[in-house]
């Protein structure tokens, strides 16, 4: 897709960081239909996760969609390197956050915990399809 089409990313990442700028400092909320302000502020951080997500994925492949293909990877050797690194990184601080940083709602480490495990195991699967598991 080309330049001229690309998706906008722009509304997608202002959203979502004033969604977690919301759960984060602004603490705005209402009960909702569970009675809790504190669960409608993470419902509203995660959501603005996936906002951000939307936005980079639409930034970074110029296309619509929610799954790095790895036809859309320029250098997906190098590419999947990187990412699992970041995932470790990742699953490292879930767990200081989980443990160490008490500030920070107890969700906080697993929901870390998960986006660095699902970062590695997609870096996995590129680097094997790539090496021992590539069609010939």
């Amino acid at each position: 897709m080309n330049e001229a089409n690309a998706p906008n990313y722009k509304i997608w990442g202002f959203l979502g960081i004033a969604l977690l700028l919301n759960a984060s400092i602004l603490k705005i909320s209402f009960l909702g239909p569970w009675d809790s302000k504190s669960f409608t502020l993470g419902i509203f951080g995660l959501i603005g996760i996936c906002f951000i997500y939307i936005s980079w994925y639409r930034f970074t492949f110029k296309n619509n969609g929610l799954i790095p293909w790895m036809d859309n990877w320029q250098y997906p050797a190098k590419s999947a390197k990187y990412e699992l690194l970041i995932g470790i990184f990742t699953i490292i601080l879930a767990g200081l956050t989980g443990n160490i940083i008490p500030q920070l709602p107890d969700p906080t480490g697993l929901i870390l915990a998960l986006i660095g495990t699902l970062m590695a195991l997609n870096s996995i699967y590129v680097l094997l399809s790539l090496g021992p598991l590539r069609d010939n």
